[in-house]
């Protein structure tokens, strides 16, 4: 065995049982890292309705901002995972939290849609190498037996990262303004900085040495790639993720055009539709332990009931309050599904390709919240608000569809595999 692989070994298997404070302080600390980072994807869209008065902005412009935001990240994404090798993850942790704190500085002097611009590039660098810093803290420092409770808080910290951002820039706006919300902001930001020097022991990560890489499926390292199953899970994440684009970008100004409420309100109901996917993910991690072998049904029977609550909001036949209250329980419903999508792309993945895969994958997320802004800001700018919603429900059925092909194929190989083995 080679001098990396050894101490990663011997880091991932404590010779001693891991004080449970110690997983909890690192869990906590990654947790706010992750709620810090999906916040950020929220610095711009919450306050679009405002840019599009005071700078005469379209949505179509204002969505293009969106979409710069995730090309940086996406691209930034499949880079960074290198980057954390090389140099560990604390570094890169701390240069991704300053990036945030130079988005919301630009954010708070913006002049125009340039200025908008500077603040999605910023945004957009800190937000990508999150997913490779996160999972590397992760699998190094936590314990093992606690490392699926380390999951499943990652997860549910993102969600509320989400929920907090329109909430405070509701109240912000509503009791001050725009600019002085971006200077408050990167005072958070200035505080998870400070908490996670304190603890940045905790935040340390082994530097891995690169090799040649081993022969894997297909005969080289990127063989995965000519796996069918690997591009139905890209395209699973896409699909879904334009869905969660309309809701994070669009249901506010929605919401005021077809019902009249206000820009607070509005906002309001963003942040319950994250709070209630995060309530939603915890129940669905009880499912997902129970029907591990039938996550892609249910995430498939998750997002089916998501897309008819989606539809439902569009008809309009349930008025503003009841728009809002089947917009929130959308967000449960596809949260249920939540932890049984992360245990369908685990049973896909192939032996030996796990990073590449999952680099490939989040990949898709990325894809959708950038060309979800070009597909449904055209729209937006037409007044089609019931068809924006239409077009989410529709992604989500096309997203059921990736789902139950994902499963197909991971049980065609577990069954090859089987009988290969008998």
């Amino acid at each position: 065995m080679n001098p990396a692989a050894s101490t990663l070994a011997a880091a991932a298997v404590p010779i001693t049982p891991t004080p449970l404070r110690q997983d909890a302080r690192i869990i906590g600390l990654v947790g706010l890292a992750h709620a810090s980072s999906h916040f950020a994807h929220l610095l711009l869209p919450p306050l679009f309705p405002v840019f599009a008065v005071q700078f005469g902005l379209s949505f179509s412009e204002l969505g293009f901002l969106m979409t710069v935001f995730f090309f940086i990240s996406g691209v930034g994404q499949a880079m960074s995972g290198f980057l954390v090798d090389k140099v560990g993850a604390r570094p890169v942790l701390f240069a991704a939290l300053g990036c945030f704190l130079a988005a919301c500085l630009a954010g708070s002097v913006a002049q125009g849609w340039g200025g908008l611009l500077v603040v999605a590039v910023f945004a957009g660098l800190g937000n990508a190498p999150f997913h490779p810093v996160d999972f590397s803290i992760l699998n190094q420092r936590v314990s093992g037996a606690r490392l699926g409770y380390a999951f499943s808080a990652h997860g549910l910290s993102g969600n509320l990262g989400w929920a907090l951002a329109p909430a405070f820039f509701a109240l912000m706006v509503a009791f001050s303004n725009w600019r002085n919300a971006y200077l408050v902001a990167a005072c958070m930001y200035v505080g998870v900085i400070v908490v996670m020097y304190l603890g940045r022991d905790k935040l340390r990560t082994e530097v891995v040495v690169h090799h040649r890489a081993t022969q894997d499926v297909g005969g080289s390292a990127v063989g995965f790639l000519k796996l069918p199953v690997v591009w139905w899970c890209f395209s699973f994440f896409l699909l879904s993720t334009m869905t969660l684009a309309v809701v994070q970008n669009y249901a506010s100004p929605i919401l005021k055009a077809l019902f009249q409420v206000s820009f607070e309100t509005a906002a309001m109901t963003i942040t319950a539709y994250m709070l209630c996917g995060a309530l939603g993910m915890l129940v669905g991690g009880f499912v997902a332990a129970r029907m591990p072998r039938s996550s892609d049904r249910v995430v498939a029977l998750c997002m089916t009931a998501g897309a008819v609550l989606m539809a439902v909001c569009a008809s309009g036949l349930m008025g503003a309050s009841g728009t809002m209250v089947a917009l929130a329980a959308t967000g449960f419903a596809i949260g249920v599904g939540g932890p049984s999508r992360d245990m369908m792309i685990k049973r896909a993945t192939p032996k030996g390709a796990t990073g590449r895969v999952y680099g490939i994958v989040y990949s898709g997320l990325d894809t959708g919240f950038a060309v979800a802004p070009l597909v449904f800001g055209v729209m937006m700018d037409n007044g089609r608000y019931r068809a924006v919603l239409l077009g989410g429900a529709f992604t989500l059925l096309l997203a059921v569809g990736a789902a139950l092909g994902v499963g197909l194929r991971t049980r065609a190989a577990e069954g090859a595999a089987g009988a290969a083995a008998a």
